[in-house]
């Protein structure tokens, strides 16, 4: 195991290094000028122009910039905004709100959609199964602008069971923004666990445990769901770092001060530094949670060896 897990993460620094170049190339080597619009309505001085310049390394060949980025960045330096802000700072008060808001929807997800998807899998063709199918088909079809702005309209401003906005961004404040943003996956993943469960349920080893007398109750939980989780936990393992990138629109609707929210004014003002800064974590907790995924492979299926 500890040779699988040294090799696994002597291969994350390529990945790491190629997708961090790739962001850093496409953020600072597109045409325009990166400093428009920072002075006003009125052009730059070139003064401010040069300092700026010097600061972000942009008079520098591409590879040459990025170098020296990536040497900050091993020392755990982010850079700093146009406007002089430290962004690791920036990154350091927003991104725990949206890993709440992200592990939240992930919990709802998780245990909503296999909760859904193993019931529609052991009922297959009746009453609970066709309600499943509906149900995420419904979910799948409405985009989730659409299901944040009808929850918070409905249940919000109407009748009053929440609060329309998070002003302190609990656990319990983010229940409701977490379901939101869970609402799409949660289908796939019921849909997902479904799939597998009505496969898996004709393997010969659910028999076998059936022959042998034992509960059904054990057989499902220990035997059937077990091996059944695999694709599933891959799948969610993703989606957490999805959920840090794509809670932009959620948090948008009810104003929950996250990462989506910095890197949405972060782009409105072409600050690069900030954009470069919160997607290079993004890649971090992405590549860590697929170690994570395929550890777990081996918790769940003791015939999955790492040696």
């Amino acid at each position: 195991m500890g040779r699988y897990v040294l090799r696994r993460l002597l291969q994350m620094v390529p990945v790491f290094v190629g997708t961090t170049f790739l962001i850093y190339a496409l953020v600072w080597a597109v045409p325009g000028d990166p400093f428009e619009g920072k002075c006003g309505e009125r052009d730059c001085p070139d003064a401010y122009v040069a300092m700026m310049r010097d600061r972000f390394n942009l008079d520098d060949p591409l590879l040459l910039q990025y170098w020296k980025y990536l040497v900050n960045l091993v020392q755990g330096d982010f850079g700093v905004t146009s406007s002089g802000v430290q962004v690791v700072d920036r990154i350091v008060t927003a991104f725990p709100v949206t890993l709440k808001l992200a592990l939240v929807a992930l919990l709802i997800e998780a245990v909503i959609g296999i909760t859904a998807g193993v019931v529609s899998g052991l009922r297959n063709r009746g009453f609970l199964d066709s309600l499943v199918l509906v149900s995420t088909l419904f979910l799948i079809s409405i985009p989730v602008f659409v299901t944040g702005y009808v929850v918070q309209l409905v249940f919000g401003l109407q009748l009053g069971w929440i609060a329309p906005t998070v002003t302190t961004p609990s656990f319990g404040n983010l229940i409701v923004p977490g379901f939101v943003l869970a609402s799409l996956s949660m289908a796939y993943v019921a849909r997902l666990s479904r799939a597998s469960i009505a496969e898996n349920r004709r393997a010969d080893y659910v028999r076998t445990a059936l022959a042998k007398g034992l509960p059904t109750r054990r057989v499902v939980g220990v035997h059937l769901l077990r091996n059944s989780l695999i694709p599933v936990i891959t799948f969610l393992g993703t989606d957490l770092g999805a959920f840090l990138g794509g809670a932009i629109v959620t948090e948008g609707i009810f104003n929950v001060p996250g990462v989506g929210g910095l890197v949405f004014r972060s782009i409105l003002t072409k600050d690069g530094a900030m954009v470069t800064g919160v997607v290079t974590v993004l890649v971090l907790v992405y590549l860590l949670m697929t170690l994570l995924v395929d550890l777990l492979y081996a918790v769940l299926d003791p015939r999955i060896r790492y040696d």
